[in-house]
């Protein structure tokens, strides 16, 4: 079986491209983030890449080709997803192979498609980058990729379509050498969310029970349920703020808690934040949404604050503060605490034999940025696909 390379730019933990290594058909080879604890957990989980911490500006990219000797070609797929504050200013993009400190941080994505010249290209980003500047935006993203050889498509992806415990929309942007097929991945779980959404609906990807009574309507065996929070972290142990557990207190009960435990004889990062008197009187209270608090208790916040995730639906999108509850909607279905970092892995669908590396703090925030592996892994499936294809014709 032929495998592919894979290089993951603003690669975070690697959660993405963890996705596509378990896919089995890929083989990571480099990630770059800002962050260096962030890198520290890419290379922990991918021990035979190239990883880098620092500014993407002021790396390279002919040095990034030499340390891998590579030459224009050898990569086969460029994953990644560039900060959002990077899309504040873009500029047509300019087909140069220079490095330039100048560039924002979507130039330098460009810069790597442009250098290595990879047959696929996977780019990410939030739903609100669609109609950023009335639309100007990501009409510029696509022909900056058009420009440099890719035809290109894109959707808005639910990842509880895909296996993900989490209601987290992502745009995903497929590019493709020329006259290799453009294929998105079929939803594999149903459900009906609430949706940023978009004034083109065949923009959003949705499961096909989710088009009934429209133009669409078609006749399909019924998609298995989207996992919820209950089904993703039920068999960890139940803990009180402020305690931890170290090992597994029950067996798993379906095949989504199975396949993250994988071989796990132990347990990692299930501790939970210890919450100040008052905290605990304000999560005992708490419900779907702020309104569940006594106005005296607080003063103010958003809708989501001091919330309860609903154990008997996917969670709400996981933040880089969900061990916070004045931040967000992140207190456990039933204990009177916040999420642990593990069970914010669980609903990220990282596997708990994924390494996590530095504070507690920065683990928690890695978590949050990161792009689910399972979102991912369906991502990978349909690139291999159409690479396959690519191989077909080429022979």
């Amino acid at each position: 079986m032929k495998r592919y390379k894979v290089m993951d730019l603003f690669c975070g933990t690697g959660g993405f491209s963890k996705g596509f290594e378990n896919q089995g058909e890929f083989d990571v080879i480099y990630g770059i983030d800002l962050l260096d604890s962030s890198v520290d957990t890419f290379k922990a989980n991918h021990p035979q890449a190239l990883g880098l911490s620092g500014d993407i500006r002021a790396t390279r990219r002919s040095e990034v080709a030499d340390r891998l000797s590579l030459l224009a070609g050898d990569v086969d797929v460029v994953v990644g997803g560039p900060p959002c504050q990077g899309f504040s200013s873009i500029r047509p993009f300019r087909s140069t192979y220079d490095d330039d400190p100048r560039n924002d941080l979507f130039e330098e994505f460009a810069a790597y498609v442009n250098f290595f010249r990879p047959h696929y290209l996977v780019f990410e980003n939030v739903v609100g980058l669609a109609t950023h500047k009335k639309g100007s935006t990501m009409d510029a993203i696509l022909d900056a990729f058009d420009g440099l050889g890719y035809d290109v498509d894109w959707r808005i992806l639910n990842s509880a379509h895909f296996g993900v415990p989490q209601k987290r929309e992502r745009l995903i942007v497929l590019g493709a050498e020329r006259g290799i097929p453009i294929e998105f991945p079929q939803p594999t779980r149903a459900g009906t969310f609430k949706t940023i959404g978009h004034v083109e609906q065949n923009r959003m990807l949705r499961p096909p029970e989710s088009l009934e009574g429209t133009l669409f309507e078609i006749d399909v065996d019924p998609l298995p349920h989207a996992w919820t929070v209950e089904e993703a972290i039920g068999d960890l142990p139940i803990i009180a703020s402020g305690d931890e557990a170290t090992m597994y207190d029950k067996p798993p009960t379906n095949e989504y808690q199975r396949a993250r435990r994988g071989g796990s004889s132990s347990l990692a990062l299930h501790s939970a934040t210890r919450h100040s008197d008052r905290m605990l009187e304000i999560i005992r209270h708490s419900g779907p949404n702020i309104q569940s608090i006594p106005e005296h208790l607080i003063s103010s916040g958003f809708s989501s604050c001091y919330s309860r995730l609903d154990a008997n639906t996917p969670s709400t999108t996981i933040t880089v503060n969900f061990v916070h509850p004045a931040s967000n909607r992140c207190i456990h279905p039933y204990s009177d605490r916040a999420l642990t970092p593990r069970e914010g892995a669980r609903l990220q669908s990282f596997d708990d034999s994924f390494k996590f590396l530095g504070s507690r703090t920065q683990i928690v925030k890695q978590i949050g940025n990161a792009v689910p592996p399972l979102l991912g892994e369906s991502l990978a499936g349909s690139v291999a696909r159409s690479l396959a294809g690519r191989s077909a014709v080429a022979n």
